[in-house]
């Protein structure tokens, strides 16, 4: 099949990572803590628990209510911090973050914390989400004097809240935030205070809980309270702001209170299974995505697997719900790092099997059912599908428990560009003759939200639906592909 983008498509994906260019990017992942004299260490490990939120770059900062610390690198948590580099961050409060580049070139200067020292006083930001109104606010900061040191969204924050910081913290949190527009998730921290932000749409999960001192934690995921034996309370609502100083916590709601717009993506790839989202706990979601989907694609066939990782839940679904066997008919290498010594052109496809391998005996002559979680761009999926038949599988089928993706994402996601996208330009049965299947199958935007067990009117769909709760600037996605 020929696509009207296949050609050029598959020349930008030679000898790139084979997940980087095929799967949907995690944005990023914010733990704060408050109140614990081990506070870096508690940060760490909340990192180190949403590491699959962003795996580029780490940082934490630190403050003991006077000093202000901080480090941050490339690279994943136990790359970038040690025991040694922990005990150099001392204090009470903490936040940190970890990154994947959705805005911003991937290097050293982009990486968070962002940190700024202003008429005496710091002020430290980890942000998760997109602004979609950055360039605009960018420009105008920048007539007005600013300099800006990054090419990240984030720090038109650091710039709105010094222009404002004549007002006192809390006024300058409302007149700089009031100003953006978009998604974010956002932990702020002074010498002696912590800020949590989250959007009023609420587009990025943001949950509070109780540490065993009587300290705080928040955090992207439910997964980061679990690591550190927190106690979860709540979700810092949408358009809340909550500010931790000494012994209490103020909330404030600076917006007009507004409708959801709950990323359904988080439910069906980024948040980790284990992690409660939305209300809706993770794992079982996508385990009713998989049984949703079985009533929905009934098909003939001897198994039902996934590639590892991706797909495994809805994959116990599905074969639970329509009583076919589930097998894992590919196994996956767990050492396999970010980098290794890249393969000539001669050796196809090492890429693919570098990570997972086909179990051929097993494979030889049945009709298997892949389960995945979502198809990006395709080319993974095609390589995959082709190893399947080499193996001697007999027929293949692929079904995906979310509907097709048809459009661009500003909030986030690391698909800015619906060229980008197989499902954008192409029918299913295009999509499957590309991939090289017997048939292919999507779950309906109506069963994805069922498998929630929330209501259609309070998730961004728009990644599906082309439906955007908050229109970005005329030159976002212009810009943002050129920030780097």
């Amino acid at each position: 099949m020929k696509t009207p983008y296949s050609l050029d498509y598959e020349k930008m994906n030679t000898n790139q990572d084979n997940n980087s260019c095929c799967r949907p990017k995690h944005e990023c992942g914010v733990c704060g803590i408050f109140g614990h004299q081990d506070a870096s260490k508690l940060t760490y490990f909340g990192l180190y628990a949403l590491q699959h939120r962003g795996q580029e770059s780490a940082g934490i900062v630190t403050s003991d209510g006077c000093k202000v610390n901080i480090h941050k690198n490339m690279g994943l948590v136990h790359e970038v911090f040690s025991e040694s580099i922990l005990q150099g961050l001392p204090g009470h409060i903490s936040i940190g973050h970890v990154r994947y580049s959705t805005t911003g070139a991937s290097n050293i200067i982009n990486t968070q914390p962002l940190m700024v020292n202003h008429n005496g006083a710091t002020l430290a930001v980890a942000h998760n989400g997109n602004l979609t109104n950055s360039i605009t606010l960018r420009r105008d900061l920048e007539h007005r004097g600013s300099i800006f040191q990054t090419t990240m969204d984030s720090e038109v924050v650091l710039h709105l809240m010094a222009r404002a910081a004549h007002l006192g913290l809390e006024k300058a949190i409302e007149e700089a935030f009031v100003a953006l527009n978009g998604a974010f998730s956002i932990l702020l921290m002074t010498n002696d205070t912590m800020v949590a932000v989250r959007d009023p749409n609420g587009f990025r999960p943001l949950c509070l809980g109780r540490l065993s001192n009587g300290g705080w934690i928040v955090a992207s995921e439910t997964c980061a309270l679990d690591l550190v034996e927190a106690e979860y309370v709540r979700d810092v609502e949408p358009g809340e702001v909550l500010i931790f100083q000494k012994d209490e916590i103020k909330s404030i709601f600076p917006w007009p209170k507004r409708k959801t717009s709950f990323c359904i993506f988080e439910q069906v790839y980024f948040a980790r299974p284990d992690s409660d989202i939305f209300g809706s706990n993770v794992y079982m979601a996508r385990k009713r995505m998989g049984e949703i989907l079985a009533k929905e694609a009934q098909i003939e066939a001897d198994l039902v697997m996934p590639f590892p990782d991706s797909g495994n839940y809805a994959a116990i679904g599905y074969s639970q719900a329509s009583g076919i066997p589930y097998e894992m008919g590919v196994i996956r290498n767990h050492y396999v790092g970010r980098t290794f010594i890249q393969p000539t052109q001669s050796m196809r496809d090492f890429n693919v099997r570098v990570k997972l391998n086909p179990v051929r005996s097993f494979l030889k002559g049945k009709r298997v059912i892949i389960v995945e979680d979502s198809i990006i761009r395709g080319t993974t999926g095609k390589s995959r599908v082709r190893a399947l038949r080499a193996a001697g599988a007999k027929e293949v089928h692929l079904v995906v428990s979310c509907p097709p993706t048809r459009h661009a994402c500003y909030y986030g996601i690391d698909f800015p560009s619906s060229d980008q996208l197989i499902a954008a330009g192409n029918t299913v049965e295009k999509i499957a003759e590309y991939l090289g299947l017997d048939s292919l199958h999507y779950l309906s935007l109506d069963g994805l939200v069922e498998a929630t067990g929330m209501n259609k009117d309070g998730f961004c769909l728009a990644c599906f639906n082309g439906v955007y709760p908050v229109a970005p600037d005329k030159n976002f996605h212009k810009d943002v592909l050129n920030c780097g």
